[in-house]
């Protein structure tokens, strides 16, 4: 397992706050003190807690064109028919994934294609789970064309505390299933918008693993 390049800097910051801190109180009390030994296991789990955020596991996958991989760990909190107004315009099958703070928060391409539309959406930050986050928190839309012409949707949505979303993707960029695209700091949540005849391989409260779950198999 390795850190995430999103959280090198971070954790330098916090590392250097908490041996200031750790320092500052060693200075002081007088030797001996419980004080200074607690601080230091404290601000050792604190490091331990923000450096497993940053994890980038190593997994074994398989790609297939038939198939929409979860682009996210966490836990699915929406499977319903919706009408998608932005791109599609249309109705689609929308599968949501909440990501909380302890889960690895890269995100992943679902799909192998071409990227077709980008965007990014300013907005609000409501909690993940809000019913209108989809529209009006800050978010990504990615349009992703399959080998077979079907377009795939996702969104990388932010919450009340993942206020920084990044993407390494742009339109006409050719990606590849299962391959790192993005990455959303500290909870949030990310919908996928799949064809109305997918088959849904998940139900509500399953746990995915980016990656590697399959959401969805095209017909």
């Amino acid at each position: 397992m390795k850190l995430h390049k999103e959280g090198f800097t971070i954790l330098v910051v916090t590392a250097i706050i908490l041996i200031l801190i750790n320092l500052g109180i060693h200075y002081l009390l007088p030797d001996g003190h419980w004080i200074p030994r607690l601080v230091l296991i404290g601000s050792i789990i604190i490091f331990f807690l923000f450096a497993q955020f940053f994890r980038v596991p190593a997994r074994n996958v398989h790609k297939s064109d038939r198939q929409i991989v979860a682009p996210c760990d966490g836990r699915v909190v929406v499977i319903e028919e919706v009408v998608e107004n932005e791109y599609f315009k249309g109705p689609r099958r929308q599968i949501s994934i909440f990501m909380s703070p302890l889960n690895v928060h890269v995100n992943w391409n679902p799909v192998s294609g071409v990227i077709q539309y980008f965007k990014y959406h300013a907005g609000l930050y409501l909690v993940a789970w809000h019913p209108k986050s989809s529209t009006d928190n800050e978010r990504t839309t990615v349009v992703i064309r399959t080998v077979e012409g079907i377009d795939i949707l996702f969104r990388q949505i932010a919450g009340a505390a993942a206020r920084r979303i990044r993407w390494y993707i742009k339109e006409g960029d050719k990606v590849e299933q299962s391959t790192e695209m993005g990455f959303i700091k500290f909870g949030s949540r990310v919908d996928i918008f799949v064809p109305l005849d997918a088959e849904i391989k998940v139900n509500l409260q399953d746990k995915t693993v980016g990656s590697v779950t399959v959401l969805a198999e095209l017909k």
